[in-house]
């Protein structure tokens, strides 16, 4: 009987003791739940509520720091613009701001020039820093990317500067003619000569304005609102008898061949523009008694057939370092001889925004001493609507970057009659 009661005693203690430690090691486990752990201190969202949601709607690159400057929330244009790398704010002077944002509260604003990732050329992001506290704990830093705006001011700057110089030229040029034919007026000879000039002076700032005008309508206006089916063979008899009285001048045979039953899409006036631009600046830099050929062909490529009109010459050609930049407005390869033919540095520029704005290129191949070939692509009419269709919304302020390519020779043109 002694026996039975110690063995009862014994599994009431056991059992009072299980169950004691039970409770003991349940209360451990809830306690150590709550704990906050290293790793949830970094990644657990602690974000005020809706604030995650305005920050992915943003344009600008948002990044939330922490007391400790660890990141809580980065967007991925964070991450593009290699302002987060590492869980960390890479850009050091950000990272000073939000910590005097965080021991002031005050809200900063700075504009930083910052390396761009993954090149080797030394250029520059130009970027517009905002920090603001946001909560008692956490600081919100928003970067916008002002490059492009940069370029762009940039480039009407430069635009600004260029149209008044050239613009002061021939009116200069007027001015002081005015005085001498006054003060020639009893010398007919003196005053027919004066004259003569003021006329070819007028007539410069004549076309410069002209093609000012074709420059802002090319860029401004949807070619393709008003775009139809234009035969090529009909732009290139435009463009050739636009630059028929200078090609009589200096002896310079033209030639056409290829372009029969060619037909692109787009806008008609602009489209002889940019052609007649081509033949009129191969004419005015060829020497006498030479030849310009216009040639026209299909050419097949992954996206659809283009149409290939391409203007050679040959005259003085074009330098390397040139080609990059004949496509810039008001640039010249040779000043003296722009000034001597009436270029006014724009026809170019309005081919490159013409092709751009109907979704294709312009292109050079040259060799100094041995003429020039300017390729002018345009999809073919048919496909070139769909695509226009498709794909209305087009950036002409640069349009695509004209590079040098080989040049495939087209069939020989024939002499026009």
């Amino acid at each position: 009987m002694d026996l039975n009661a110690a063995v009862a005693a014994a599994a009431a203690i056991a059992g009072v003791l299980t169950g004691v430690i039970a409770m003991l090691a349940f209360r451990w486990s809830e306690r150590e739940q709550k704990r906050p752990t290293r790793t949830s201190l970094h990644t657990d969202p602690v974000l005020p509520p809706g604030v995650d949601t305005v920050l992915s709607v943003l344009r600008s690159s948002a990044v939330v720091l922490d007391e400790a400057d660890a990141v809580v929330k980065a967007s991925s244009a964070a991450y593009a613009l290699g302002l987060v790398r590492g869980g960390k704010l890479s850009v050091e002077p950000m990272l000073q701001m939000a910590r005097d944002t965080r021991r002031d509260g005050e809200i900063r604003q700075v504009e930083l020039d910052l390396p761009r990732r993954g090149t080797g050329r030394g250029e520059a992001l130009a970027v517009s820093a905002r920090v603001a506290p946001l909560g008692s704990r956490l600081v919100l830093l928003l970067v916008e990317d002002l490059t492009e705006a940069r370029r762009i001011e940039a480039v009407r700057r430069d635009f600004v500067a260029n149209v008044s110089h050239e613009l002061k030229t021939p009116v200069g040029a007027l001015s002081l003619l005015s005085e001498a034919v006054m003060d020639a007026s009893e010398d007919p000879e003196a005053v027919e000569r004066f004259a003569g000039r003021m006329q070819i002076e007028a007539t410069r700032l004549t076309s410069l304005v002209q093609e000012l005008i074709d420059l802002s309508r090319v860029q401004n206006d949807d070619p393709l609102e008003d775009a139809e089916p234009v035969r090529v063979d009909e732009l290139v008899a435009e463009a050739i008898d636009r630059c028929r009285h200078q090609a009589g001048t200096k002896q310079i045979t033209m030639a056409a061949a290829g372009a029969a039953e060619l037909r692109v899409w787009g806008n008609r006036g602009q489209l002889a523009a940019a052609l007649g631009n081509l033949v009129e600046n191969a004419v005015n830099y060829s020497p006498a008694r030479t030849r310009v050929g216009i040639a026209a062909r299909r050419v097949s490529v992954p996206s659809g057939d283009l149409i290939e009109v391409a203007v050679t010459d040959q005259g003085i050609g074009i330098s390397d370092k040139d080609k990059e930049r004949i496509f810039e407005r008001f640039y010249r390869v040779d000043p003296a001889r722009s000034r001597q033919t009436g270029g006014t540095g724009l026809g170019l520029a309005i081919v490159k925004h013409v092709a751009a704005s109907h979704g294709g290129e312009v292109t050079v191949w040259s060799s100094e001493g041995q003429g020039s070939t300017f390729t002018l692509r345009l999809p073919e009419a048919g496909a070139a609507r769909d695509r226009a269709l498709q794909h209305p919304d087009l950036d002409d302020e640069d349009g695509p970057t004209p590079e040098s390519a080989s040049y495939d020779p087209l069939p020989a043109p024939e002499v026009l009659p």
